[in-house]
């Protein structure tokens, strides 16, 4: 940091400039706070000379919304900014935005200080770039976005503050006319070929990052300089200085083929199984940078905010004119400009901060295929898509696509469904989409204009900023460059102009980004619903909420801003931040795990663990009672209005819910009598007062009398199982009938998938099966009838190709759903004739769908959600909770009013709205913050109760509003 200069801003809307955090190449970054509400904000303001360019105008303010979408997690949330001064006519409007600031420390700084990161430093720092990466990439956009000055280090994580190429940039200038010239630091292969940018672009430039904060340096500085680019696209990476457990990943990263790079889901993984925030907890950073951290914190709470006029007269300029009193922050808003405005490619020689010798080519001007100097002309282009107001259209087809029919309202046939990753069925009319996918965050490219190198003027080297010293003497205006003492590891080229080829930039170390004027959006019909842009985290640490934290997700409809129309004021509160949680119930570490959770009479939480059972008060979050009897006890039931239900292993249970009392009890041994060391399964379902569950003993089968001359065989013990049902409230054995033994030790484990009038239908989970059971089956799964009244078995049918593992539930009308491969079908359970098929995503397959009304809520393993009509088996939506990679299936769960489903699985908590698939809200738990403390793997699971879900993580239970 630095003290603030004579010419920079020191009001913007509600907060008062203290310092300069650092600058970039666009833009500069204060330290600020709000003087009423004490809170400290990081703001970020475009350079004064680029805002006066529309065309900069309109792609910070793309950044801009990214950031907003991206909010939470390892991205910093945007701040309201409160009232902002108006702008005189004859000055032209500033751009700003204002964030959550966080201590932390620029990578480039951080390495300047301690020098390269340890390896576990490196695991967190590569995990958390490539969760923000694996949501962008989950909409099928680029970031482009990472270099050395956009990462900063904080105490609890890394964090990403540029969302786009201007963010990322190492140089930008206005240029005569309009136009802009902007140069990348980062540069790929692909780039450099003059080709298409894409979701690997980002990996190879994350595994630029990694090998940089690896080793200090980049992976390509052996050389000649102007030879750089070549390097990049053929030679191979210099990582011997990379830590031998992470050089093969970042290798793959590095790849010069972009289809054998990792995926960002991949690569989070492998660095970090149980994520950034897990691998981060109880601190992560070497001591000088934790301590660097620390000091900045301590350095920015003791800023005063300068009285008027006190930090001019500071700096010595007491008789310069006043500062500018106010700045504005961007938001959407459309911007025009001359037409034929044209990209100019970059002057030669451009001179930069000191860098390594691969940094930047030099005097090296466009140059086409053929080796040639390019000279191609750029006709006016329409305005990239994410540039554009978030309530502008979906996203532009190829030009080959055809064109849609009839409106974009309601009743077009289009499905709320995430684009480009899922399949289904056509089976019928569709309901809207209200959920469109992410704008894109690729620039189209373009062909650049020729203009002559030397009629070019040359960029003014950059000076690193200065260390913060309040009060400190201004300092002279510059154009920055490479900040912070890190080596920026890429040429400062900009970004690919068009495909490689005769009169292309393909082989040319510099190629030109076009940023296009373009026409205002047309309005969007289905603008006036609520919109959901935003991806959130895989694994994020996010916004601190007691012991967990929550990630932000959603983006509301933002008003159509044109040129007449003032730009609308960004919101106050960040639509998709989870909801503060009505109360947080930490488990004792003193005691064993949970083992079951479950709510009675939406009164109590029942908690059992190894050595207890306990109830927690589900109106405050506070533990009434525990009870050593309910130890490995399994899910409380309510017995009546007033006992709570409870089978441990060797008894049920019936517990006063005020003080845990033992009121009743039955020993398996006195309760069945006549089966002697009987063995009690887990229940396989409840409906009402009944309970349905297998359980086994062993019994000596006497060997048969011998004939004459011939020796007596051996007695054998052998399994005998059984199927039961149990009234609880009358505290009885209703009937039971006779099951196949499972798998030693003999318990089959059962399921009720649907309860009828007349029978009960059942699985067995595969594991239980004995060998002999899964040859018969042949790979395929079955479904047993037994009788209501006296648990007869009336039939056992198999489904299509449903296999044994295969997700099955059924309903009261006698319909079942069953995975089939990746598709879900709909069966006759009577006939097991197929009524309908839903079509699953590739690799995928679904888990166990969850009945609500007419419609089924769909789960599959590619973390994908959605809603099917029960008849007819058409699909209304389909989501992403937007979790990297592949897992288990979510499990679901609706609220009480069936209005907000619950998707949790091993990483986070995804709230939708049951209706139209909306996404809502994210959580994730981020775990003790004791070093010592044990790590936390535990899937999430969710248990609803009237206006309230309480979502648990092993210890932690949070207790969160729905609808």
């Amino acid at each position: 940091m630095e003290a603030l200069r004579q010419d920079d801003p020191r009001r913007f809307g509600r907060f008062t400039a203290l310092a300069r955090f650092d600058e970039g190449a666009s833009a500069v970054r204060y330290v600020a706070r709000d003087i009423a509400s004490g809170e400290t904000a990081l703001i970020t303001a475009a350079r004064p000379e680029l805002a006066a360019v529309p065309v900069f105008s309109r792609r910070f303010q793309a950044e801009a919304r990214t950031a907003e979408r991206l909010a939470g997690g390892w991205v910093a949330p945007p701040l309201d900014p409160g009232d902002t001064a108006e702008t005189p006519a004859d000055e032209a409007e500033p751009l700003w935005t204002a964030a959550g600031y966080v201590p932390a420390l620029p990578l480039a700084e951080a390495i300047g200080i301690a020098g390269p990161l340890p390896e576990r430093a490196l695991r967190i720092l590569g995990a958390g770039i490539a969760e923000i990466l694996s949501r962008v990439h989950a909409a099928g956009s680029v970031l482009q976005g990472l270099a050395p000055g956009t990462v900063l280090l904080a105490a609890d994580g890394p964090r990403l503050t540029a969302f786009g190429p201007l963010g990322a940039a190492a140089s930008a200038e206005a240029r005569p006319g309009g136009q802009l010239s902007v140069q990348l630091g980062y540069l790929t292969p692909e780039q450099i070929e003059g080709k298409e940018v894409s979701a690997a672009s980002d990996l190879f430039v994350l595994g630029l990052l990694l090998a940089y904060a690896a080793t200090g340096t980049t992976p390509f500085t052996e050389g000649p300089a102007e030879e750089a680019t070549r390097r990049i696209a053929e030679d191979e990476p210099e990582l011997d200085a990379v830590p031998q457990e992470l050089r093969e990943l970042i290798a793959n990263c590095l790849a010069k083929d972009p289809d054998q790079r990792p995926t960002a889901g991949t690569v989070a993984a492998e660095l970090a199984l149980e994520g950034a925030a897990g691998l981060a907890r109880g601190g992560w950073l070497p001591q000088p940078l934790a301590a660097a951290v620390a000091d900045q914190e301590a350095r920015v709470l003791a800023l005063e905010v300068p009285e008027e006029g006190e930090a001019t007269a500071e700096a010595g300029e007491a008789d310069a004119p006043p500062a500018p009193e106010d700045a504005r922050p961007a938001a959407p808003r459309t911007l025009r400009e001359p037409e034929g405005v044209c990209e100019a490619p970059e002057p030669e020689g451009v001179n930069e901060a000191p860098e390594p010798v691969d940094a930047r080519p030099v005097g090296a001007p466009p140059v086409a295929a053929s080796g040639a100097p390019a000279a191609v002309e750029t006709p006016a282009a329409p305005e990239p898509e994410d540039a554009r107001p978030v309530d502008a259209p979906a996203l532009r087809k190829p030009a080959d696509a055809a064109a849609p029919s009839g409106d974009t309202g309601p009743g077009n046939g289009d499905i709320g469904e995430d684009r480009g990753t899922t399949r289904f069925l056509n089976t019928g009319p569709r309901p809207p989409q209200n959920d469109r996918p992410t704008t894109q965050l690729a620039l189209p490219h373009e062909l650049t204009a020729p203009r002559a190198p030397d009629a070019l003027p040359a960029a003014p080297p950059a000076q690193p900023a200065a260390p913060l010293a309040l009060p400190a003497a201004p300092a002279a205006p510059q154009q920055p460059g490479h900040t912070h003492g890190g080596p920026a590891p890429y040429p400062a080229a900009a970004l690919p102009a068009g495909p490689a080829g005769p009169g292309g930039p393909g082989g040319g170390p510099m190629v030109s980004l076009p940023l296009p004027p373009a026409p205002a959006p047309a309005p969007d019909p289905a603008t006036s619903r609520r919109t959901l842009l935003t991806i959130a985290a895989a694994a994020l640490g996010g916004l601190i909420v007691g012991g967990g934290s929550v990630a932000a997700l959603g983006s509301g409809s933002t008003a159509e801003a044109t040129d007449d129309k003032p730009a609308p004021k960004p919101r106050r509160t960040l639509p998709g931040q989870a909801p503060e949680p009505r109360w947080i119930y930490a488990h004792p570490a003193s005691e064993s795990s949970p083992l079951t959770t479950a709510l009675w009479q939406d009164k109590l939480l029942v908690v059992t663990s190894e050595s207890q059972a306990s109830a927690v008060d589900l109106g405050t979050g506070k533990r009434l009672w525990q009870r050593a009897d309910g130890a490995k006890g399994q899910a409380a039931l309510a017995a009546g209005a007033d006992l709570v239900f409870v089978a441990s292993p060797t008894e049920f249970l019936w517990l006063s819910p005020k003080n845990g009392k033992v009121v009743h009890r039955a020993r398996y041994t006195e309760a069945f009598e006549d089966l002697p060391g009987l063995t009690v399964g887990r229940l396989a379902g409840s409906s009402g007062p009944v309970i349905w569950f297998t359980g086994s003993h062993t019994v000596v089968e006497k060997a048969p009398k011998p004939k004459k001359g011939k020796k007596k065989g051996k007695d054998k013990e052998v399994v005998e199982a059984y199927f039961f049902a149990y009234d609880i409230v009358q505290r009885k054995e209703l009937w039971r009938t006779s099951v196949p033994a499972g798998r030693d030790p003999g318990t089959p484990a059962y399921r009720v998938v649907a309860e009828r009038s007349a029978d009960v239908l059942v699985r067995q989970d595969a594991a239980s099966l004995t060998a002999a059971e899964v040859k018969k089956a042949k790979g395929k799964g079955s479904v047993r009838s037994f009788d209501q009244k006296t648990g007869k078995l009336l039939w056992t049918k198999q489904y299509g190709a449903a296999s044994l593992e295969a997700a099955t539930t059924g309903d009261e009308d006698g319909t079942l759903y069953a995975a089939v491969g990746q598709d879900l079908q709909a069966f006759e359970a009577d006939s097991t004739k197929p009524l309908w098929r839903v079509e699953g995503s590739e690799d995928s397959w679904f888990g166990t769908p969850l009945i609500a009304g007419p419609l089924i809520h769909t789960t599959e393993r590619s973390r994908l959600v959605g809603a099917v009509e029960r008849e007819s088996g058409r699909l209304v939506w389909r989501r992403s909770t937007e979790v990297p990679g592949t897992g288990p299936a979510p499990s679901l769960t609706l609220s009480g009013s069936e209005k907000t489903l619950i998707a949790a699985d091993a990483v986070q908590v995804t709230v939708f709205a049951a209706a139209d698939g909306e996404r809502l809200w994210k959580f994730q738990d981020i775990g003790s913050a004791d070093p010592k403390g044990e790590t936390v793997r535990a899937s999430y699971r969710a248990l609803a109760f009237g206006e309230t879900v309480v979502v648990q993580r092993d210890r932690s239970f949070y207790a969160f509003p729905v609808a």
